[in-house]
């Protein structure tokens, strides 16, 4: 099982998906972390604001909804395919949304140390806080 977490510093949680550099993905198997990996992630900086004010226009259901952020969240889930969970202190709503569309299960948890949280999603003990979607 492989389970990302977006980081700025390769040991914490990012307290933001959208502004973390990169993904730090780790591979479990038989309930411990045995391989550990850096990947670059695409985020705001990457992303240049769009001059059509169409693509930009809000969704009803809110903040990254529309489908020129959809299509910005498919790339970003593209790079941890191969995961099945990610762990985030905090996101987006539409972040949410597209990484479960993509097959990938997201939890915003409250737990910043990467190690720690893994070993709380691997024990079942990880609250998913959902009321942190932005």
């Amino acid at each position: 099982m492989k389970i990302a977490a977006v980081s700025e510093d390769g040991t914490t949680i990012s307290a933001h998906f959208g502004r973390a550099p990169f993904y730090v993905v780790v591979t479990v198997e038989d309930g411990r972390i045995v391989a550990r990996e850096t990947r670059q992630k695409l985020g705001h900086t990457q992303f240049a604001p769009k001059s059509d004010a169409t693509e930009r226009q809000p969704d009803a259901r809110g903040h990254g909804f529309d489908t020129a952020s959809q299509d910005r969240h498919a790339l970003m889930a593209a790079t941890i395919s191969d995961c099945q969970v990610l762990l985030a202190r905090g996101m987006g709503a539409g972040m949410y949304e597209s990484m479960r569309d993509a097959g990938i299960r997201p939890i915003v948890t409250d737990i910043a140390d990467i190690n720690a949280a893994v070993a709380g999603y691997l024990a079942g003990d990880l609250f998913d806080h959902v009321e942190r979607l932005h």
